[in-house]
């Protein structure tokens, strides 16, 4: 959240001021001193292979609508990484995955509505059938040396450690 769209105290209703607390200009009540920290956000990501093949979906909505990523998305507060990227995974291609082990944490912001650190996993397919859902127009199986063009750094980074 952008200090702007700080305007009021979320306590007492008082208009913030910014002030530098602990290093950086943040928000700050000047009545009940509530201060705002900002969280980063979190997402979580599969790499699923089978076959020789990864499974990516197609974005459907904006940013990079049309390009081809790992099926991933937000961390839910209090909800476990590897659950949530297994859940992401379910909702966009129709397959039930197991997590079986972490990959990277990838951090940086790439995009306004992103995410501040993707944590990706690796998973195995362990039912379902392939189809596209949630935020996704496609799913399918890809040869890494025929990649349809991604939309993410991150995806990218994953698919050339191979």
């Amino acid at each position: 959240m952008a200090l702007t769209q700080v305007n009021y105290c979320p306590r007492c209703g008082t208009p913030i001021q910014l002030e530098n607390k602990f290093g950086k200009v943040r928000p700050v009540c000047p009545s009940c001193r509530w201060i705002y920290f900002a969280d980063p956000k979190v997402a979580a990501a599969v790499l699923v292979e089978q076959g020789g093949r990864v499974l990516l979906v197609r974005r459907a909505n904006e940013p990079f609508r049309g390009l081809w990523t790992l099926p991933a998305g937000f961390v839910d507060a209090d909800e476990d990484p590897a659950r949530a990227a297994a859940r992401e995974c379910e909702e966009e291609t129709g397959l039930t995955v197991r997590v079986t082990r972490p990959l990277e944490v990838i951090a940086g912001r790439e995009h306004e509505r992103g995410a501040d650190f993707i944590i990706v996993f690796a998973a195995e397919v362990e039912s379902g059938s392939l189809c596209a859902g949630d935020d996704a127009d496609d799913a399918q199986w890809f040869e890494r040396s025929n990649l349809p063009p991604l939309a993410f750094q991150a995806t990218k980074k994953i698919l050339k450690q191979g």
